[in-house]
């Protein structure tokens, strides 16, 4: 596990958060992308949020907003950054379009038939960017790429629940999210993802991904069966939705943990990548061949994993964090104690409920929606 603490590092370095604020290409040649905004409810950072996509500094853009029902307060956040931004290029589509099981397909499917560029940015409602972010992303789009995706990780905000949350998408996530870029296997979260449209109209264009409620995972999965290759953005894909706590914590790893389950079945190795369980197993191993004391090894070994997300945690942050050690400490504590219980209780139960739907999955991700009678 440590091989992976040190890639991770040397990538950080490398590449993470490095500068890259201005268009590589002429105006002429500039890659238009069309941004498609799925939203539903409000939360108290919702306005802030997609304000800062209003302000991208991109020269060729629009922002397709798609919100599923007339009644849904997202819509008047729409129309207010409508009314003040009346000379960026945008719309608000209401509705969506019944394709499929999954919510968010569904929601999106106005939006995308209407689409006038050859990039579309596939960005959830609770990420905030930068100026440069689609600036950055495009940049990654190089002749042989079919996806640009950004790593995941968290906004600072108050209270314990925000840094459980950022030490998770600080230290376990990226370290299992790296791993497999570079080793090949095609890990992409679609939070935020610019992709070619054409290769999507290829693979039957988003109609063909609404039967997976894990559409991210299958279209990088098309991309990539027709010869494409992936990119990282410099930048993380900075999520600030204003609603957390940790109940909402366990219940996103669960349900995320399932979908894995199902669509690759190695996921019920995971756990032995775990800090906890992995110090116990190298522990017992290093009793039996060296004759070393298993609880001695068991606390240094642990002592070494806690220091490496450390020093990850603060690399993924690009700065100064925003909580104590000691919060770490809890909150890295706390998450690692969770990892077990999160595994378990998603073997224990097949059916997801996200959004207003519940489903029952499948083996290979495929679900079904379980309606009430």
């Amino acid at each position: 596990m440590r091989c992976f603490h040190v890639a991770f590092m040397a990538l950080r370095r490398l590449h993470l958060h490095r500068k890259r604020s201005e268009v590589k290409q002429p105006f002429a040649q500039v890659l238009g992308v069309s941004l498609l905004k799925p939203l539903k409810g409000v939360d108290p950072n919702l306005i802030s949020n997609l304000e800062t996509f209003f302000t991208l500094d991109y020269p060729k853009y629009e922002i397709l907003l798609c919100v599923q029902d007339q009644d849904d307060p997202a819509v008047d956040v729409c129309k207010k950054l409508l009314g003040k931004y009346p000379n960026v290029d945008a719309g608000l589509f209401i509705g969506g379009k019944k394709v499929g099981i999954n919510p968010k397909i569904n929601n999106l499917m106005p939006g995308y038939e209407a689409a006038k560029y050859g990039l579309v940015w596939i960005c959830d409602s609770g990420i905030r960017v930068k100026p440069d972010t689609l600036t950055d992303l495009t940049n990654q789009m190089t002749e042989k790429v079919g996806l640009v995706h950004g790593l995941p990780y968290v906004a600072d905000r108050q209270g314990f629940a925000a840094t459980l949350e950022q030490v998770y998408f600080g230290t376990s996530h990226p370290r299992s999210y790296i791993s497999a870029n570079v080793t090949g296997i095609k890990c992409v979260t679609g939070m935020s993802c610019l992709m070619r449209k054409d290769v999507l109209d290829q693979a039957g264009g988003l109609v063909a991904f609404a039967q997976y409620i894990a559409e991210d995972y299958f279209m990088a999965k098309a991309i990539a069966d027709r010869g494409w290759k992936f990119s990282m953005a410099t930048q993380v894909a900075l999520q600030n939705s204003g609603s957390y706590s940790i109940g909402q914590f366990q219940s996103r790893m669960i349900r995320w943990t399932k979908l894995r389950i199902n669509m690759v079945p190695a996921t019920v190795l995971e756990p032995v990548s775990e800090c906890f369980l992995a110090s116990l197993i190298i522990g017992w191993a290093a009793h039996h061949v060296f004759r070393w004391d298993m609880m001695v090894f068991f606390m240094c070994h642990c002592l070494a994993w806690f220091i490496a997300d450390y020093i990850q945690l603060t690399g993924v942050q690009g700065g100064a964090l925003s909580f104590s050690k000691l919060d770490f400490a809890v909150a890295w504590f706390i998450r690692e104690s969770m990892s077990v219980q999160i595994f378990l209780s998603a073997l224990w139960d097949p059916t997801i409920s996200w959004r207003t739907g519940r489903y029952r999955l499948r083996c290979g991700g495929t679900a079904e929606e379980i309606l009430d009678v």
